[in-house]
């Protein structure tokens, strides 16, 4: 059992460190993958003191991409960190795993990413559509809203400037 899990962990997140897969379960519409991070610690993003000290933990749910036609979701337990520095303003912060998460999200980098491109080529409405037909049913707001998140992209400084 410990190999699947291991060759499990390879599959699902092999550009992610510290991501630990604890067991997954498979229905017929979704799959749910319990994972945790292996990290001894995280550093506090207001000021960036680095703490283990836990003050406690809770489960977190995101959607990541579908497999085989069914839904995936995480079942991620998140540990909250007590903060070390003193003129820091929170007092505890939760730790987000690069790559994976990110503050307030309901959906794995991964989700995010594939649901912006999808946008980013077909805007809302057709690319709600196509996103139901890969399995991320989203709305066209949500689609749109991913695409206005995404950074500007750099334009070059003209070489030369004609004047007519």
């Amino acid at each position: 059992m410990d190999e699947i899990l291991l060759r499990l962990e390879e599959l699902l997140f092999l550009s992610i460190a510290d991501v630990a897969v604890l067991s997954a379960d498979v229905n017929i519409a979704i799959v749910r993958v319990d994972v945790s991070c292996t990290a001894a610690g995280a550093s506090c993003p207001g000021r960036g003191a680095w703490s283990a000290q836990v003050h406690g933990s809770y489960l977190r749910f995101p959607a990541d991409v579908p497999s085989a036609g069914r839904n995936v979701v995480l079942q991620l337990r998140v540990r909250r960190f007590t903060c070390r520095n003193d003129e820091c303003g929170r007092r505890t912060f939760v730790e987000q795993i690069r790559g994976l998460t990110r503050r307030h999200g309901q959906r794995t980098e991964r989700l995010r990413s594939a649901l912006a491109a999808i946008g980013l080529a077909l805007a809302g409405r057709v690319g709600a559509r196509l996103a139901d037909l890969v399995g991320a049913p989203v709305s066209r707001s949500t689609v749109l809203r991913l695409v206005h998140a995404l950074p500007e992209p750099e334009v070059p400084a003209p070489r030369v400037v004609g004047v007519d």
